[in-house]
């Protein structure tokens, strides 16, 4: 099947015959379309059959030219345009080249080798970068990027380096961080008390026996803090999550190296690009057998793993020769920690040691999550390597999207330009509200830019929505499922005649109700609902996103099966709580309704007895999705869909009557989990032939499910129908302020 895709390339990439490069590529792959130089960097599309595409992205890290080099890689797949030939354009020429920051940049190899070479005056140095690598938005103050506007400016030159700097054959001409032993920042180890253990490189050999022994390192590292830890170790692990509150979300995992990765866990060749590629991201990759504690990532099949990305970690990995913990450096729902004496203040309760550094953080940038499906890269968080993403846009329009509660981003647009923030976070706490605002004040300092209006979800008690409504500027507002839908128009560039499908968790609807199982019709009308979910009540409101037994009594109860013996078996309620939530369903005491497909996953769980409440978001819909691993079928319930009007609403009862007569006949969970799974896919594909719309679009957190998006385009392609979902915008609510700016884009 013919396909087409789109890269964006910038790093050391013109004048170093890389375009003549990219077209005999494209040229051997058979593939069409062209590649042109532009002020930001080299553009390239082209269209062939699926397998040569990807193998044509691969070739161009592992072949191109010795003295290029990428910085960043960004593609997705476009609509195809049937073009005849591969040519290459002539280059763009615009008279003032846009400023775009580029994001944090993983160390490249030819300053790896000189970290690790004894004759080299950078031996062992912590801060070794050049122009094509290093640190870049975590430490711009202001544009434009020179060193004097970054947190290097309190660093100068010795006279060696600013050779470097000043010699346009050397390949650290105008690296604004450029520093060296003698001139640069240094490390030191300190206890909880901030007393100084050691420096520079003792205090990193200090460390790695530290954790060698079992303790836990917070480390400053490029975008904030993160807390270190042995992998392997079962009491350091247990330890940390005991310290951190943290029971059972899993941790990311960093290897010495790219080999051990291999050692450890399934890689394809696009997950090993993903982890060898200047952005460096954490992976989702499938585990095998391997020595990494069980409390990594408890009854988790999947391990996010990543590789050194920095001096200071190549230097500590290269040591210790095991992975580590590496996860964000913070309290709960708040922001990662930037500032060493923040640091001391919020984590001197779980780590033992601080290994620290006196380069200033400019903004935090936590690590970017990425996960392989079908075939194509999906990014769940984009942060660091990433962050910011910025487009050409049509419009001349100024504006502030501020985003949802959860997985908070923010954008902005002006002089037909779209900037998308790094990964904000969840609003939930004092901390994290004040980096929202902070966020917002950098953004509009970096680009030059003051909205003439906000844009913010309908939901009167999100904080970004308080936001808004008290600054003196037009506020508008959109519901959250429609700019789910709108951020994946954006990330695929295309247009209405369509069919929106957004499931998650959460989201304020038009009607005041929770909604989370919608299908939108975009077309020349405007945006109408056109199925849904039928609703549900969530007895106790919130508390039902911990307690999701709640939410299986209440689908038992509309099943009529809460009162039965066989209930008794599915759920862990006694006599009397069961009394009280029967009572507050009937009498609608703070009961709400919802549609939500993310709450109806939490159910099903819950029915199956894989647990009564969650730790974290999101952990009852991942282990559903757990159960799906190396197993496959068509087999699906049976489901109703009926009309409500101008709305059409799918029952899901017939399908949990069944789950629980399954359950109770002792069917496997993992055939339950996969037969919910493709029935799912199957309203997706039934909802789509009564619209009669080709294009289809999957948006929301429901679709960072592998197993169901990976079915759902499987059965929308057999069909005829043509499946959209995200690429370089996360589907969950990380994309909402991105879809919130498209839709006032397109209004």
């Amino acid at each position: 099947m013919k396909k087409r895709i789109a890269i964006f390339i910038q790093g050391t990439v013109q004048g170093v015959g890389f375009r003549p490069f990219i077209y005999r590529l494209a040229r051997s792959y058979n593939l069409k379309g062209w590649v042109l130089n532009s002020p930001e960097g080299v553009m390239i599309e082209a269209e062939g059959n699926k397998s040569d595409l990807k193998n044509f992205l691969i070739s161009i890290g592992q072949e191109k030219p010795d003295i290029s080099f990428i910085s960043s890689l960004e593609f997705k797949y476009l609509d195809l345009k049937d073009y005849d030939d591969f040519v290459i354009k002539k280059s763009e020429n615009h008279s003032e080249p846009t400023v775009r920051i580029i994001p944090d940049i993983a160390t490249c190899s030819k300053c790896r080798d000189e970290i690790f070479n004894p004759d080299d005056r950078r031996y062992l140095y912590p801060f070794t970068n050049c122009t094509n690598c290093g640190p870049r938005f975590s430490i711009i103050a202001s544009l434009p990027y020179d060193r004097q506007n970054t947190t290097m400016k309190k660093f100068s030159m010795c006279s060696e380096c600013r050779s470097e700097y000043e010699n346009t054959e050397n390949r650290r001409f105008h690296a604004q961080p450029n520093a060296c032993p003698v001139c640069g920042p240094h490390i030191e180890l300190w206890d909880s008390s901030k007393k100084i253990l050691n420096k520079n490189i003792d205090a990193a050999a200090e460390c790695v026996e530290f954790i060698k022994k079992g303790n836990i390192i917070a480390l400053k590292g490029l975008g904030g803090f993160q807390l270190i830890a042995d992998a392997r170790n079962d009491d350091a692990i247990k330890l940390l999550r005991k310290r951190k509150y943290r029971e059972e979300k899993p941790f990311a995992v960093m290897y010495p190296d790219i080999q051990m990765v291999k050692n450890d866990c399934d890689v394809s060749p696009l997950e090993e690009r993903l982890l060898n590629s200047a952005q460096c991201p954490i992976v989702l990759l499938f585990a095998k057998d391997n020595d990494v504690s069980k409390f990594v990532a408890p009854g988790n099949p999947y391990l996010g793993v990543m590789i050194p990305y920095t001096p200071l970690h190549h230097i500590l990995m290269k040591e210790l020769g095991f992975p580590v913990i590496a996860t964000s450096g913070n309290l709960s729902e708040e922001p990662i920690c930037i500032d060493e004496n923040e640091a001391i203040s919020k984590l001197g309760n779980i780590a033992d040691y601080f290994l620290v550094h006196n380069r200033p953080i400019e903004r935090h940038v936590d690590d970017s999550i990425v996960r392989v499906i079908n075939d194509r890269e999906l990014i769940l968080r984009r942060a660091r390597g990433y962050a910011p993403l910025s487009v050409d846009i049509e419009s001349n329009t100024k504006m502030l999207a501020v985003g949802g509660h959860l997985k908070n981003t923010i954008a902005v647009t002006g002089n037909k330009k779209f900037f998308l923030s790094q990964h904000i976070g969840n609003l939930g706490t004092p901390e994290s509200y004040n980096t929202f605002q902070n966020t917002i004040e950098d953004f509009k300092r970096l680009y030059k830019t003051q909205p003439d209006c906000i844009i913010c979800d309908m939901h009167p008690d999100y904080l970004s929505a308080k936001y808004s409504v008290k600054q003196s500027i037009e506020v508008k507002k959109i519901q959250h499922h429609i700019a789910h839908t709108f951020s994946c128009m954006f990330d695929n560039e295309t247009e209405p005649p369509l069919l929106g499908v957004s499931w998650d968790g959460t989201g304020y609807g038009e009607d005041g109700k929770i909604w989370g199982g919608e299908f939108f019709i975009f077309d020349e009308n405007g945006i109408s609902r056109k199925a849904h979910f039928k609703y549900f009540k969530l007895p106790g409101g919130e508390i039902c996103i911990k307690k999701i037994n709640r939410i299986a009594f209440s689908l038992l109860n509309e099943t009529g099966s809460d009162d039965s013996e066989k209930s008794d078996n599915l759920l862990s309620l006694n006599s009397k709580e069961k009394n009280l939530l029967r009572e507050m369903l009937k009498r609608k005491i703070n009961s709400p309704e919802t549609s939500s497909v993310g709450r109806l996953f939490d159910g099903v769980a819950a029915v199956l007895g894989l647990r009564n409440q969650v730790n974290f978001e999101g952990q009852a819909a991942m282990e559903l999705e757990f159960l799906t691993v190396n197993s496959d079928n068509d087999d699906y319930y049976d489901y109703k869909i009926e009309n409500s009007k101008s709305t059409l609403i799918i029952d899901w009862r017939p399908i949990i009557d069944k789950i629980i007569t399954e359950k109770i006949n002792k069917l496997s969970l993992n055939s339950i989990s996969v037969k919910f799974h493709n029935t799912l896919a199957r309203i997706i594909l039934d909802i789509s032939k009564i619209c009669g719309l080709k294009k289809v679009l999957l948006s929301g957190g429901c679709f960072q499910n592998k197993y169901l998006l990976e079915k759902t385009i499987k059965l929308l392609e057999q069909n005829n129908f043509k499946p959209y979902w995200h690429q370089r915008i996360p589907p969950n609510d990380g994309g909402i302020s991105a879809g919130q700016a498209f839709s006032l884009i397109k209004s």
